[in-house]
């Protein structure tokens, strides 16, 4: 009896070891090394360059301040009249902020969950369960950060702002879902949810989802918070000048994303071997290794992003450091295509279209989530830069 409750204790030993095997283990934890080392090198001597350039640019200001040349005003201090003017479309960047947000809180829980041991192998099923229920209890997150965003930025049809972050993630993720099961459906496959599981979600959605956004919107429209900006913004905008190809959002956004992916991609391939193949995850340490990297990149290539484009005189910042920011989910989508053709036994319309419509909700919640990280590394950049000099 003692030695059947034993083996049930440990019962996911065996596949914690079939997958984690000692020069499986070796490769994973080298590979992963290597590329933090290379990202970290890679990162700290852009932090170096950066952070002599604007020592040499405050030294610089503090000089013409001090002898009180009438000198034109250069750099980013140049448009120091115009970097907080609110930008375009700020409902539209209110709401992707509050749902980047509550997708960083969701993916933040799960990894506590996963690293107290909560999931184990082949029961999916909790890993789902409890997507949905933390997706539902965190959404007054997202609907407080959106409302008061919103709010600070002097918008006034705060409503309207809570509705689009309620759809913003969850309309995407609902029409995909309702087109991948009716395809299940039509196959007779067991992927496909019954009426009764359908039923519970969007109960859940109604019951909880809702009324906690709109709590939540409530709770941020009444916070009263000021937008804080240490520059005055002038009634009239600086036109911004004409920049070179390579300053463009595409080109930027290609630079910003690439090496917050680069340090991601060797993970990238045992979670798709375990998601869409019969592979075995088990190691949660190293994924949370991973993703704090992977804020950390992200939020400093955007910022550094953001600096270039200041320096250049352009004071259209706000949706750039989002763009960029978010840019590594397109990068994820574009090796999905990669990992489909060359490392996946995938056929077929369903197998197709269950990959593709499924990788693009998620790297579209990874967009909105760094996104979201790169936006706010950036706005508290901007605003330390700035209260460091004297502005008139």
């Amino acid at each position: 009896m003692e030695r059947n409750r034993n083996t049930f204790e440990n019962r996911m030993e065996k596949y914690s070891q079939s997958s984690s095997l000692p020069h499986h283990l070796e490769i994973h934890w080298f590979s992963i090394i290597n590329s933090c080392v290379t990202v970290l090198l890679l990162t700290g001597f852009l932090a170096t360059i950066l952070m002599r350039v604007l020592k040499n640019d405050f030294v610089k200001y503090a000089h013409d301040e001090e002898s009180g040349d009438d000198q034109e005003e250069t750099g980013w201090k140049y448009v120091h009249g115009d970097v907080f003017r609110f930008p375009k479309n700020k409902s539209l960047l209110a709401a992707c902020l509050g749902s980047g947000t509550q997708l960083f809180v969701l993916t933040t829980f799960v990894f506590l969950l996963a690293l107290v041991g909560v999931f184990y192998p082949y029961n999916r099923g909790a890993l789902f369960t409890a997507l949905v229920v933390i997706y539902a209890l965190t959404s007054g997150i997202a609907g407080y950060t959106a409302t008061s965003f919103y709010c600070q930025l002097e918008g006034k049809n705060w409503v309207r702002n809570l509705l689009l972050t309620g759809f913003l993630f969850c309309g995407p993720l609902f029409f995909t879902f309702g087109f991948l099961n009716t395809v299940a459906i039509a196959y007779n496959a067991t992927a496909a949810l019954p009426f009764g599981t359908i039923l519970i979600i969007v109960l859940i959605w109604a019951l909880v989802t809702s009324p906690l956004l709109v709590l939540g919107g409530i709770a941020g429209k009444n916070s009263k918070a000021e937008f804080q900006a240490p520059c005055r913004t002038t009634k009239y905008p600086r036109e911004v000048p004409q920049l070179p190809w390579f300053r463009g959002t595409i080109p930027q956004m290609t630079m910003a994303g690439f090496l917050p992916f680069s340090a991601i991609y060797i993970e990238l391939y045992y979670i798709f071997a375990s998601v869409w193949g019969h592979r075995i995850y088990t190691i949660y340490s190293i994924l949370f290794v991973v993703f704090i990297m992977l804020l950390t990149v992200t939020a400093f290539i955007t910022v550094a992003m953001t600096y270039f484009q200041l320096a250049a005189e352009d004071h259209e910042w706000w949706w750039r450091a989002f763009i960029c920011g978010g840019s590594t989910g397109l990068f994820i989508y574009v090796y999905c295509f990669y990992y489909y053709h060359a490392r996946s036994d995938m056929t077929g319309f369903m197998q197709t279209s269950f990959f593709f419509g499924y990788m693009a909700c998620i790297c579209y919640g990874f967009f909105l989530m760094l996104g979201t990280v790169g936006f706010r590394a950036s706005l508290l950049f901007v605003r330390h830069i700035y209260r460091s000099i004297k502005c008139e």
